[in-house]
């Protein structure tokens, strides 16, 4: 059996209806960049901060020691440099009136370069042990919103471990997985529009900002992220979003075509359908692009022509190179009741 393949036509600008969710631009997890024990959390989940904020804190007390020791090493090296430079300056004084050897000014040299490079290995020490007591702070770099909290007080993390989960303020994304039908026409920078369930009636302005070079391997879905364009207080992370994009009138672009699901059969892993040849009525399969699935129907989109002739049911039965014998067309009415 076969039937018409009557297209909608392809001049009109297509839109396209997709879920997604409302996600900060910038998310980074925060982390001590030492190890110990928490004594204290100053925020909790969904709270706002501002950049420069303390907001937990560790056990300083080793790293008090270890500042206070490098402290005193830096001392004495500064004892010891300043000893150092007046034995110098007599010794070069001494030197310059023949009153010592030039062996004994160049023992004293070496001396002074010594005494100078350990204190300036000393004042590094230190730097770096004031650098470790002061990491002991977790400070938020930006200000944004706690969307995580990852360990708790009196906990002993690591350093790098996520504490927190920092959402910065400032751009607002919305990001959805698309399917493979509905990435063909999309690109950089096309727009689209935003209608959040949790604010009906109003409608924001997007524009995709990043689309993924590669599929999901689990979902075989495309990420897409969205720019919103002039966000209001009201629109909150994580509310869901209905994305509709709008594609440009293209009067080139391929029909679309409904057929019923019995004549979708496979070439490989790719949708196909059998198409009759004219005028000498042998079958070729031929590959297709699904736009969506119907109860009883698909939508295709490329792969054929308007007024062809496809197989309709039986579609295991046949073979390529087939002739067959056509008969009337049908409608999409009489298929999809």
């Amino acid at each position: 059996m076969t039937i018409h393949a009557n297209g909608n036509g392809g001049t009109a600008a297509a839109r396209s209806r997709y879920p997604g969710e409302v996600q900060a631009r910038n998310v980074t997890p925060l982390s001590f960049r030492v190890n110990g024990k928490i004594v204290e959390r100053s925020v909790r989940l969904g709270d706002s901060v501002k950049a420069g904020q303390t907001l937990a804190r560790l056990d300083p007390g080793d790293y008090d020691k270890n500042a206070a020791s490098a402290q005193a090493q830096y001392d004495a090296a500064q004892h010891r440099y300043q000893f150092a430079k007046q034995q110098l300056d007599r010794d070069t004084a001494q030197a310059q009136a023949n009153l010592i050897a030039r062996a004994q000014l160049e023992q004293t040299q070496d001396a002074y370069a010594s005494a100078a490079a350990q204190r300036a290995q000393a004042q590094q020490q230190l730097a770096l042990a004031q650098d470790q007591r002061r990491y002991t702070q977790l400070v938020a770099d930006h200000a944004g919103v706690i969307t995580a909290e990852n360990a708790d007080t009196g906990q002993n993390v690591q350093a790098g471990q996520a504490v927190y989960q920092l959402a910065w303020t400032g751009e607002v994304d919305v990001v959805s997985d698309l399917p493979e039908a509905a990435i063909a026409g999309l690109h950089t920078g096309d727009t689209a529009e935003v209608t959040l369930a949790a604010l009906p009636g109003r409608k924001y302005a997007a524009r995709l900002r990043e689309l993924a070079a590669a599929a999901d391997p689990q979902s075989r879905t495309w990420r897409a992220k969205l720019t919103l364009e002039h966000p209001d207080t009201d629109v909150r992370l994580g509310m869901t979003a209905d994305i509709a994009f709008a594609a440009a009138p293209q009067p080139n672009a391929s029909a679309s075509f409904t057929v019923p699901a019995t004549a979708l059969f496979h070439d490989g892993t790719a949708p196909a359908i059998w198409v009759v040849h004219a005028p000498d009525n042998v079958l070729q399969l031929r590959r297709v692009s699904i736009a969506s699935y119907g109860a009883r129907t698909v939508t295709l989109t490329g792969g054929l022509q308007d007024g062809e002739r496809i197989v309709l049911q039986g579609v295991h039965t046949v073979h390529a190179g087939q002739q067959v014998h056509p008969v009337a067309p049908l409608h999409p009415e009489d298929f999809a009741s």
